[in-house]
């Protein structure tokens, strides 16, 4: 795949998303089921590096990118994180205008809420491929739970599952 080409997928991935893990479903769509340069377990293990460390949510854009072109495609990822940043400075100015309108307002609802159905649908097939047995099933719920049912921050349950992956490791 061309670096050219990784970046204006991953481009499209994070100009149509509202939020970090919601160009998920596209990068999903394009790299793993279109082009087939990812497996689900390469995507999941992209996520996660990205995730790991500090910055935006969507920083795993850049794994991603790196996973499938090498350093070059780390680079495609980055310049594809940071263009609708500098896109949006035009934007703002022309939708200043519209901000009170309900129907931008309306509009904006629901792109979130089918990125939120797009988020689940890919998020499917990713739990599958990573999913594989009794520590990572019991991993994957607590975390679920300690996200859904505390105010945890997602940096302390990525710490503790990689804790737990660690200690398992040594034991095994």
């Amino acid at each position: 795949m061309s670096t050219v080409l990784l970046y204006l997928i991953l481009l499209k991935a994070v100009a149509t998303s509202f939020s970090g893990l919601a160009s998920l479903p596209v990068l999903r769509a394009d790299l793993v089921e279109h082009y087939r340069v990812l497996t689900d377990a390469e995507l999941s293990t992209a996520v996660a590096i990205g995730r790991a460390g500090p910055g935006p949510i969507g920083l795993y854009v850049v794994s991603v990118g790196y996973f499938a072109g090498g350093v070059p495609g780390a680079c495609a990822g980055l310049l594809a994180l940071v263009t609708p940043a500098f896109l949006i400075i035009p934007a703002i100015s022309f939708l200043r205008g519209a901000a009170g309108r309900r129907e931008l307002r309306g509009a904006v609802h629901g792109v979130m809420f089918a990125a939120a159905g797009l988020l689940a649908c890919a998020s499917l097939p990713l739990a599958r491929s990573a999913i594989t047995g009794p520590l990572s099933s019991s991993l994957a719920a607590a975390s679920f739970l300690a996200l859904a049912l505390t105010r945890a921050d997602t940096v302390w349950v990525v710490v503790g599952g990689a804790a737990v992956g660690l200690l398992a490791a040594w034991a095994g």
